[in-house]
């Protein structure tokens, strides 16, 4: 049945971006969940598990993006945690931020769904969840990673809809500005995140955690939401 939790040896998740950051911690969790794992990452991996399979990609190359999906078709989750972040404000925009960002946020993701969403509809099953960011809203000198993150929200929205009756959600999850190695690019090294009401960054696992959640059959009736994990900040104030 699409509701109920399917057997531990055939729930098999795609988490790309899986070497670092978010995409490791909800790799790891999902490993102790008691989901197999493949990893979607060009960058060599960090886990050491029996359930976990590294599959070496590069997401911004769309035919070897495409070849890996295919051989994965059989996955009943999809997590697009894979990111990068550039800055910058108008006058000083890049074309090759645009380009990287966009490959990366949407191309890939939507190379990957094409693949995979298809048949865990045909299935009547499956579960999709792509880590968006607070700053699709909108934030000074952060335009074309804004833009980038916001189409994750339209997609969902619109895969949702189509797929909703065959037993398959596709969420966004949000998060404020998150403790990870992203904090450390260069690109970005001169511009110090802002702390949300919580008084803190957001932890990996706590994102880890609510991707979980939606992957679990109790959350079979959320779907085409974005749902933030903000630390407060959305909060009118």
């Amino acid at each position: 049945m699409p509701n109920e939790q399917a057997p531990a040896a055939s729930r098999v998740a795609i988490v790309t971006g899986s070497s670092s950051g978010i995409g490791l911690a909800i790799a790891e969790r999902l490993l102790a969940d008691g989901w197999r794992v493949r990893g979607f990452d060009v960058a060599p991996a960090h886990l050491a598990h029996a359930a976990f399979e590294a599959v070496k990609v590069d997401l911004v190359d769309g035919a070897a993006t495409e070849a890996a999906a295919r051989a994965a078709r059989d996955a009943t989750a999809l997590v697009h945690a894979a990111g990068v972040l550039r800055v910058g404000t108008l006058g000083a925009l890049q074309p090759r931020d645009a380009e990287l960002m966009w490959r990366l946020h949407v191309e890939a993701l939507t190379r990957i769904a094409d693949a995979v969403v298809p048949a865990m509809a045909e299935r009547g099953e499956g579960r999709v969840v792509l880590i968006g960011s607070r700053v699709a809203q909108g934030k000074a000198g952060r335009s074309l990673y804004a833009a980038t993150k916001a189409a994750l929200v339209a997609l969902a929205r619109s895969w949702a809809a189509e797929v909703v009756a065959n037993g398959v959600t596709v969420n966004v999850v949000s998060p404020a500005a998150t403790q990870t190695a992203m904090l450390d690019d260069p690109a970005r090294r001169a511009e110090t995140p802002q702390l949300p009401p919580l008084g803190r960054l957001i932890r990996p696992d706590e994102v880890a955690a609510l991707v979980s959640y939606l992957l679990s059959p109790a959350a079979a009736a959320i779907t085409g939401q974005d749902i933030q994990i903000c630390g407060g900040a959305s909060l009118a104030r």
